[in-house]
């Protein structure tokens, strides 16, 4: 189903806590946004090409940072409270995607389509990353590229400890978000080349979340060669 305007009824497709954790969303990232998420956003999406999927694309906070001239641009959001507000973000920005009621288990394109996927914040939420990246190697096609900015398990045995201490009750907060997971390791598992990766904090936000990683990955060509190394940011 595609959307160009919220409505009351896909609102109450919702249950309570979704319906209060979508409109709290912006409000609880703001800080975070304005302390280098947003830039960090600006610096992966300039970088998409071609035909463009966005996998859960929450209340549209990535939206202004999409370059002018991509074929389409298709952002999917499986929860009805959140993609009422993409819809809305999206009527006040101009005609320039559609919203699309999809999961990122099931997307709704045929085999190798896509030029690129875009994930952030979206890989940590998902019951099993593995069947979400399974489909994003069936849509992308042969030069196809995910581009990816996900909190993930801290380096740091301390940190780590603490997010597997309260990953129960933050899953429940956050909708379903695992503060805990190895993202990074999850993505390399399903063989996709890994490029440009880099490591960062994510300022003013709990300590359990802040660790997050960006880059690019593409469909591996062979099973051999080198994988390209971590670069740590600078504090921003």
């Amino acid at each position: 189903m595609s959307s160009g305007a919220g409505s009351a009824a896909a609102v109450e497709g919702s249950g309570l806590w979704a319906r209060v954790f979508a409109a709290l969303y912006d409000p609880l990232l703001w800080w975070g946004e304005r302390s280098g998420m947003a830039d960090r956003r600006r610096d992966l999406l300039r970088h998409a090409r071609g035909r463009t999927v966005e996998l859960g694309s929450g209340t549209g906070l990535n939206l202004r940072y999409y370059p002018d001239g991509l074929d389409e641009l298709t952002l999917t959001e499986p929860e009805a409270a959140m993609r009422t507000r993409l819809a809305r973000r999206l009527g006040r920005g101009g005609d320039r995607a559609r919203v699309v009621d999809a999961s990122a288990e099931r997307l709704p394109f045929a085999d190798e389509t896509v030029d690129t996927v875009v994930s952030t914040l979206v890989l940590c939420t998902v019951a099993d990353p593995d069947p979400v990246l399974r489909e994003i190697e069936r849509v992308l096609g042969p030069r196809g590229q995910l581009l990816f900015l996900e909190h993930v398990r801290a380096e740091s045995p301390r940190l780590a400890r603490w997010q597997d201490r309260l990953a129960g009750p933050w899953r429940r907060f956050a909708e379903g978000c695992h503060c805990n997971r190895a993202t990074l390791e999850l993505i390399r598992a399903r063989g996709l080349e890994l490029a440009d990766v880099r490591e960062a904090s994510w300022r003013r936000m709990p300590p359990i979340v802040r660790p997050l990683i960006m880059g690019v990955a593409t469909k591996a060509v062979s099973d051999e060669g080198p994988r390209s190394p971590i670069t740590r940011l600078s504090p921003t």
